[in-house]
Parts: C-alpha cells; sequence; structure tokens
C-alpha cells in the first residue's frame, strides 16, 4: 500500500512517477525498498489517468462502530442518520467525508 501512496503522493505534487522518485519516498518513510513492487507499479501507472481514477473511485467511509455497552444502553432507540452520526473527533459523518476527499484533489 505504501507503494500506491507514494504515487499519490508524487500525483499531487505534480512529478514524475517513475521507479527512482517512488523509491525516494519509500525510503524517506523509513521501509526497505521492494525493486520488483517499484517497478510493478510504475508499469501499471503507465497508462492510468490519475485524476479520473481518484474521480471514479467510490467514496466509502465505515461509521465508528458502537461498543457492546453502547449498543445495549440504546435498547429500542431510534437510529440516527447518517448525517447524525458523529466521529470521534466531534465531526459529523459528511464533515469528516469533506476533510477525506479533499486529500484527493
Amino acid at each position: 500500500m505504501e507503494y500506491v501512496y507514494a504515487a499519490l503522493i508524487l500525483h499531487k505534487q505534480k512529478k514524475e512517477i517513475n521507479e527512482e522518485n517512488v523509491s525516494k519516498i519509500i525510503k524517506a518513510s523509513g521501509t526497505e525498498v521492494n525493486d520488483a513492487q517499484v517497478k510493478a507499479l510504475v508499469a501499471a501507472l503507465q497508462d492510468v489517468n490519475i485524476d479520473e481514477a481518484i474521480k471514479a473511485a467510490p467514496i466509502v467511509a465505515a461509521a465508528p462502530a458502537a461498543t457492546q455497552e453502547e449498543s445495549a444502553s440504546e435498547g429500542g432507540k431510534e437510529k440516527k442518520d447518517k448525517k447524525d452520526i458523529e466521529t470521534p473527533g466531534g465531526k459529523s459523518e459528511e464533515q469528516a467525508m469533506e476533510g477525506l476527499s479533499s486529500l484527493f484533489g
């Protein structure tokens, strides 16, 4: 997964996604570089329009899972609307998704 992240960082910075640049980012993260994975990633992304791929990617966010105690204490209470569900940071799910989408353009 770190190789894909490296490619996304390069794309965001408008740098060429090549073996040398991907390897530099992987090394900078403190991870050992697997040359075969770098080559495979660069080859796989050669004909991909990353902007279009990001736009087409479904955005999925899992709502925070309730603990058994919370579930038991709620009993017959109505379920909240998706927009009303708060994330651990106190933001609504909608606000959290806006923040997440800003990471990719």
